[in-house]
């Protein structure tokens, strides 16, 4: 004889009502993570979106009207990354194109592919900066990579991963060097 305090287990072990549900929540609750979790892997995604296009504009108000003297991609990289805060790792992550541009070709100015850094790769130069003089039109390209939260699930499985399995997000923007 079973004792008091087990029958309770017993009677449940025994009760076949709602078996069903269990086969459908085996089915559905996958379903639902892989949702929750896409979700949560685009919402990274676009706070990281909005603080590199936010940093960018930034950066580039800092540089047009002459607050940053010296312009290497070193330096306005660091720059970037002080005004975003939520870029992971941001100085080893962030690849900067800077070139001069003809009003009329600003779209073919900086080409199909952006330049974003690989660390599949053993050498990543920097393949065009250029500061520009002053009164010239300059177009700048911003590419920042990072590993995805999730990435066997979701979104995060089926976006487009360079070498080393990181995704990219970019931002471009033109302006003008102010004139002397």
């Amino acid at each position: 004889m079973t004792p008091p305090r087990f029958q309770f287990l017993r009677r449940f072990a025994r009760d076949t009502r709602g078996a069903v549900a269990i086969v459908e929540f085996a089915i559905m609750f996958p379903i639902f993570l892989t949702i929750f979790l896409s979700g949560v892997e685009m919402g990274m995604m676009t706070v990281r979106q909005t603080m590199m296009e936010h940093a960018l504009d930034r950066s580039v108000r800092d540089l047009r009207i002459g607050l940053q003297e010296e312009v290497t991609h070193d330096t306005l990289r660091d720059r970037i990354c002080g005004y975003a805060g939520l870029l992971p790792d941001c100085k080893n992550n962030l690849r900067l194109e800077l070139r001069s541009s003809d009003m009329r070709a600003v779209a073919t100015t900086l080409g199909d592919t952006p330049d974003c850094i690989d660390h599949s790769e053993d050498v990543n130069p920097v393949i065009a900066f250029n500061p520009g003089k002053r009164s010239e039109m300059m177009v700048m390209r911003a590419c920042f990579v990072f590993s995805p939260v999730f990435p066997n699930i979701g979104f995060g499985f089926s976006a487009q991963k360079n070498g080393a399995g990181d995704i990219a997000l970019y931002a471009t923007t033109a302006f003008v060097n102010e004139p002397s």
